[in-house]
């Protein structure tokens, strides 16, 4: 139950509310504000239908739209609105309207599942970090599919969605060498030793040979089985490629569905295996040229860290490293990347929770965080999460010139009995950007064009590497702030009566402390962080444009120090 507005919906409810937030967020749909005599209302007309809901413009200009109080006009009434006719009448084109009806019904379907199926408790303070992952079945508190999953049945949905909590094995492929790249720790064998077993790296190889196999001409690749039953019939491109079976350990999903952490040996590593659905507002597969990459960047990542004390002294930030890839194909589709656990990292009374487990309600209708509010006080404790969670990445950014994407399943929050402590990141592979010439050191940067033949006639803006600081400013604001930070902001004034803007406004002060500090006035300056306004990307009308272009909208600033009211036109909204 998403803050605070999904408590008490129904999935189509939330759902619909969703759907209009983003729509009225990024600009779809002309609106203003109405007094009837039970009050004011948002209001906009959509092909001939009239609309009103009760509503709050917050941080951002994100607009939190009151649960139940969507309402269509009908002659001298007003009536609940409801999803179909909305999304009958949506400025879209019609495949992707299609394609959006069936990505929400999906996402209804499968939260209809949850609520008869799952026995969700009273509270899940108490849970380990597994079992959170697990446990936090909301989903994405602003994209209204979020639980797509396209090409999941209710059964696909039982065996492998991270609610349910079961463990499945991973199926193995033994892949023709020429159509295998690879980016393995150290010597081949003794990495799948390793990281299987030995026991189980020879039943592998006694299966490989009994099919008239042998590793000087294969190499392996493991699979989520779901994607092996979407694909089994479609390898044929792949030679001479001998299906190994089922193997291993077991491994439960994440919050991602894709990543798959290991509750046979939690120690181990997890594994991001590639999915062909989609969920949100991106397909789940992963992108070819970020495969071998990936243990390239997670050690340029963890140098520059390694090279600044601030990183261990005053900004603690742990990167779960991203050390192997295999992949298969040239879509993506047959692809595995091989995380460092978290477990063994912890500190002794160290726990670790999601970050997004911060943005809940429990069903006891308390914030996941109150006991730890409420023993340490809510200033002190916000004042310490902004200097363990917002500092470490802004660190990064302003100090080394380095964004990462830190959004809530991206982040986890290390706490010692609810007091902040370390912030850890993950999944880099797909979400590093840097300007060469902002870089504090340019000589740890990796040569990319030595790493992949796709980079070397690659423009900027389409890999890692970005023209303008102003690109960094807006995957680090967009992720941390827009889509992150705001939902704890505006939890906090609805549980806590902390005004969005006071929360904005102390943030503000830390930041300008942080470069005053560390003499980087002049480096924050050119990322314009505290513009009265800014571009943010709109999430939903990219999939809205049939996921061809970035599209982008404007929106005011509460970290500037006059932060300017955006005129809603449908000029604001760009498409490149």
């Amino acid at each position: 139950m998403p803050l605070p507005e999904a408590q008490h919906e129904y999935p189509e409810q939330r759902v619909l509310r969703q759907l209009v937030e983003a729509l009225l967020f990024e600009q779809r749909l002309p609106w203003g504000w109405q007094a009837f005599e039970e009050g004011d209302f948002l209001c906009w007309q959509q092909q001939g239908d009239v609309y009103r809901c009760r509503a709050h413009v917050g941080a951002f200009d994100r607009v939190r739209i009151r649960a139940g109080s969507l309402q269509r006009r009908e002659g001298d009434d007003w009536q609940p609105a409801g999803l179909a006719r909305l999304l009958a009448t949506l400025p879209a084109l019609d495949d992707a309207r299609q394609r959006l009806t069936d990505e929400l019904a999906q996402t209804v379907r499968l939260c209809r599942w949850n609520q008869r199926r799952l026995n969700v408790p009273l509270s899940r303070r108490g849970l380990d970090y597994a079992g959170l992952e697990s446990a936090l079945d909301e989903g994405h508190p602003y994209h209204p599919c979020f639980k797509a999953r396209t090409g999941f049945s209710e059964q696909d949905h039982e065996e492998y969605g991270p609610e349910a909590g079961r463990s499945f094995r991973l199926v193995w492929l033994a892949v023709p060498r020429a159509h295998l790249r690879q980016a393995l720790a150290g010597d081949e064998q003794a990495f799948w030793q390793d990281e299987l077993g030995e026991p189980v790296w020879r039943c592998l190889s006694e299966r490989l040979h009994r099919q008239g196999g042998d590793w000087h001409r294969h190499g392996l690749l493991p699979l989520h089985p779901w994607q092996w039953q979407q694909l089994r019939g479609r390898l044929g491109g792949l030679g001479q490629s001998l299906f190994l079976g089922e193997a291993g350990d077991h491994y439960q999903a994440s919050q991602s569905v894709r990543t798959l952490l290991n509750v046979s040996h939690p120690e181990r590593a997890s594994i991001k295996l590639a999915m062909s659905m989609v969920n949100t507002s991106s397909k789940r597969i992963i992108e070819p040229h970020s495969v071998c990459t990936a243990p390239v960047i997670s050690r340029w990542l963890q140098q520059v860290v390694n090279s600044d004390a601030l990183f261990a002294e005053r900004y603690p930030l742990v990167l779960l490293a991203e050390y192997a890839g295999v992949i298969a194909d040239d879509q993506g589709e047959l692809a595995a990347i091989w995380r460092q656990s978290l477990t063994p990292l912890l500190g002794e009374q160290e726990r670790a929770v999601p970050f997004n487990a911060l943005m809940m309600v429990e069903r006891d209708g308390r914030p996941f965080a109150d006991d730890w509010i409420g023993r340490h006080g809510l200033e002190p404790w916000l004042n310490r999460l902004f200097e363990v969670v917002v500092l470490p990445v802004w660190h990064l950014l302003v100090a080394h010139g380095i964004a990462l994407e830190a959004h809530g399943q991206n982040m986890v929050l290390l706490h010692e009995h609810g007091w902040p402590s370390r912030l850890v990141l993950r999944d880099f592979h797909e979400s590093v950007e840097y300007v060469p010439g902002f870089l504090r050191d340019p000589g740890l940067a990796p040569d990319f064009s030595a790493l992949d033949p796709c980079y070397r006639q690659a423009e900027p803006n389409q890999y890692y590497w970005m023209e303008t600081p102003e690109w960094l400013r807006e995957l680090v604001m967009d992720t941390l702030f827009v889509f992150n930070l705001s939902e704890v902001s505006w939890l906090l004034e609805c549980h806590y009566g902390l005004p969005e803007a006071r929360f904005w406004s102390l943030l503000a002060i830390r930041l300008a402390a942080h470069a005053e500090e560390h003499g980087l006035q002049a480096r924050l300056a050119e990322l314009g962080h505290d513009a009265a306004t800014f571009y943010t990307e709109s999430l939903l009308t990219r999939k809205l444009s049939g996921n061809r272009v970035e599209c982008h909208h404007l929106v005011s600033n509460p970290l500037s120090p006059q932060p300017t009211p955006v005129t809603r036109a449908e000029s604001n909204v760009v498409c490149e």
